[in-house]
Parts: structure tokens; sequence; C-alpha cells
């Protein structure tokens, strides 16, 4: 993948107007799936949707007086720093907050683009035009108050809270809700696998320890390389890879400390089965309503997917250990 830093002029704008025509289309979708219930709102997104075009019709009329009529085959999936897009078959399955969510993320990330391209731009027609459509995105931002039902814009402060909570979710929730999905999950198969072949509670937990920390390394860095935040605004590397990994650690580690429970314990070993056994399912409800309550996840979904995915992984470590 590129970084922002080597794309040239022509990958820019080639990157600005293919961004431009699908964010179009999301908010047609959008539109199209709202329009039964919600006429005001789907018609907010028909605008948006205008303007989306409008912008690719100016942006590639800059491109063929500089460059022709062809496009170099680079997407924003190319590049390092672009979050990426959910599939537009689940988008148009959100609810109205969520699709306002969305569309108001989509336009945060393109004014971050077009601010940092204008900056890096050399020809003066190409700065200009960047700068102006980066104006025009940042103003999109505001798209939260113009969905609402009376359509009053929000003042100065509500913009900022929710700009604030946006970062928030960028920066913090996502990596950490990330690391500790894979740590919870990830760490079940080794370690049950382990406490059911050995019945050794320490042999159990070294096997726990070794699996929880080499995957809070393994996730941090990978948190920390996927994406540098300068056009994301997702916050530095190091911050989100040290939040993932740590969450990603304490993930695993939340099943493993009940074996440390001494050897010399009567039945020691289903004790900490069974503490660490409910660990499980209290980590597991945990995540599900964090996604449910950040994610815009609905809440029995996110159950049925963490839950029954971790006692698939569960019931596998159980199976291959007491083989």
């Amino acid at each position: 993948m590129k970084t922002f830093a080597e794309l040239s002029e022509r990958e820019i704008l080639a990157i600005a107007i293919l961004a431009e025509e699908e964010d179009a289309r999301i908010y047609l979708t959008f539109a199209e799936k709202l329009q039964a219930n919600y006429p005001a709102s789907a018609s907010v997104f028909k605008e948006m949707a205008q303007e989306e075009n409008e912008h690719r019709h100016r942006l590639f009329d800059l491109y063929q007086s500089r460059f022709g009529v062809n496009l170099p085959a680079i997407r924003r999936e190319d590049v390092k720093g672009f979050l990426r897009r959910r599939p537009i078959w689940l988008s148009i399955n959100l609810p109205l907050d969520a699709m306002r969510k969305e569309a108001e993320n989509m336009e945060f990330q393109a004014a971050r683009f077009y601010a940092k391209a204008a900056e890096n731009a050399t020809d003066v027609n190409v700065r200009k035009l960047l700068g102006d459509l980066a104006a025009i995105e940042k103003k999109h931002e505001s798209l939260a108050a113009r969905l609402t039902a009376n359509n009053v814009p929000g003042d100065v402060k509500a913009e900022e809270d929710a700009t604030r909570q946006r970062m928030f979710l960028l920066q913090y929730v996502q990596p950490g809700l990330v690391g500790l999905m894979d740590g919870s999950v990830s760490t079940l198969a080794p370690l049950f696998a382990a406490a059911f072949a050995t019945h050794s509670n320490w042999n159990t937990f070294l096997v726990g320890l070794a699996a929880s920390v080499g995957a809070g390394i393994s996730m941090g860095f990978a948190e920390a390389l996927a994406d540098d935040g300068s056009l994301t605004g997702r916050g530095t590397p190091l911050i989100r890879g040290l939040i993932c990994g740590l969450m990603t650690t304490l993930g695993g580690l939340g099943h493993t400390l009940p074996y440390l429970v001494p050897s010399s314990v009567p039945n020691a070993f289903w004790i900490a089965t069974g503490i660490a056994s409910v660990v499980v399912f209290v980590e597991l409800w945990i995540i599900a309503w964090i996604r449910a309550r950040y994610m815009d996840t609905p809440f029995l979904q996110a159950v049925f997917q963490i839950v029954l995915g971790g006692a698939i992984v569960l019931a596998t470590g159980i199976l291959i250990g007491a083989a």
C-alpha cells in the first residue's frame, strides 16, 4: 500500500474522483431506503449525492485539462490511512441514526483528505480546488443537525461535542474493541485445549499467559501499522497500537488468571475451569454490549455473533484438549 506522501497530484485527483462517485452512490442508496418513511431525510441525502456528483465533475474537468481522460488504477483502498467502508449491502440495512453517523464519518474523512491534499499540491489550480472542496466537506459535518425532524442546525458546541465523540470512537473505542474481541476469543482454544490435555493449572496458566501476551504484541503491531492517522484522524499509531495490544492481552488474561488456583486446593482444576468459564461468559457479554452501545450493532445481533462465536471456539479447544 502507498502512503499519502507517495501520491502524485494525478493519483490524488484520481482517488478524489472515484471517492466522490462512490460517496454519491452511497447517499443515493440511503435516500432510496429512507424515501418511504423519512422523505425529508431522503431529500437531504439526495442533495448530498448531487453535491458529490458536482464535485466529481469539477475534479474530472481539472484532471482532464492536465492529464487527459485516462484515470490511473488507484483507489482509496490502495492508500494507507483510509478507513475501510462497510459494504453497501450492509449499509442499506442501517437505521436512520446509523446512516447519519456513517455519512458524518464519510464527510469527515473527505474533508481531511482534501485539506491534506491541498497542502501537498504544487499546482495553483489543483490547490485551490482541493481547498474549496475541503471547506465544503467540512460544512457537511453538520449533517446530523440537518437530518433531525425539524432540520434545525445545531450550535457550535453541539458540533464540537459530536466531533469529540467521533474522535473518541475512532481513536479509543474501535482499537480497544478489536483488541478485546481478539484477546477474549482467540485465546480460548489454546487455553482450554491445554487445560483439558494436562489437567495442570500451572501449565494451563503458562499457555494462556503466552497466548495472551503474544496476541497482544501481534495485534498492537497490526493496528499501529494499519493506519498512520494522517487522513482518518484516528490518532497516533503508537497510542492506537498500545490500546489494541493492551486490550488484547487483558482479554486473554481474564480467563487465564483463574488457573493460578494452587494445585493443593481440592478439585483445583475444576474450580479454576469453572471460574474461567464464568469469566469467558462475562467477557463475551461485555463485548456484545460495547458493540451495541458504540458500533451501531443491534444488541441481539451482537450477542449472537460474539457469544456464539466464542462458544464455538471454546468448544473446539475443549474437544481438542480432551482428545
